[in-house]
């Protein structure tokens, strides 16, 4: 006669450990329009880096050539990012369309989306240099603004990402060296290269 009020007893200590242990679900992302200063602002940042890039990148052009140039992007252009990162406190960066450098130009998830609705808007005639990403999202890891600006291929940008045919011995020998697994060759001029990304904890 005791049997059924045993079994019945670990049936309910068996459903009430199970509804102990049972993982908390997480809470989904949610993703909103960023607001208009939040662009504004970030904008003003992306435009800051794209800027002294390319005052540096055309000063050594000029002065050390192609080949020696390499250094520029390689080395002074993280430095910038990382220098307008510190000033912030936003997490600012460059990815591209195709990785030249593995460490910091592979695009993550929002990212690559970013990337993927600018090639999209480009085919619809959309230009480059007026392509933006933003939005904000709230997630386990907190709220944070997402932005990105489009980089098109410009013809200077050609000397180290043409097509591979058009790009100087000494030019392929310093990529070859510093890059030995670039694949940021075989652009062509107005082609979206990659983006300035941005990530702002809100």
């Amino acid at each position: 006669m005791k049997t059924p009020l045993i079994v019945t007893l670990t049936l309910l200590l068996t459903a009430c450990a199970s509804s102990e242990t049972k993982p908390e679900a997480k809470p989904a992302s949610t993703v909103e329009a960023a607001q208009p200063q939040q662009i504004e602002e970030s904008r003003a940042v992306a435009k800051t880096l794209a800027t002294q890039l390319g005052g540096k990148l055309k000063e050594s052009m000029s002065k050390n050539g192609p080949a020696q140039s390499i250094s520029v992007c390689k080395e002074i252009a993280p430095q910038i990012a990382a220098d307008l990162s510190k000033q912030t406190g936003w997490q600012v960066g460059r990815v591209g369309t195709r990785a030249r450098n593995a460490a910091t130009g592979v695009p993550n998830a929002w990212q690559a989306e970013a990337l993927a609705s600018f090639a999209e808007r480009m085919k619809n005639g959309e230009k480059a240099d007026t392509l933006e990403f933003a939005q904000v999202v709230t997630d386990s890891t907190g709220k944070h603004l997402h932005y990105a600006k489009a980089i098109a291929i410009q013809p200077v940008c050609l000397t180290c990402h043409g097509p591979a045919d058009k790009i100087a011995d000494g030019v392929k020998a310093r990529l070859n060296a510093d890059y030995p697994l670039d694949r940021a060759t075989g652009y062509q001029e107005g082609e979206l290269r990659g983006a300035v990304v941005i990530t702002r904890p809100l």
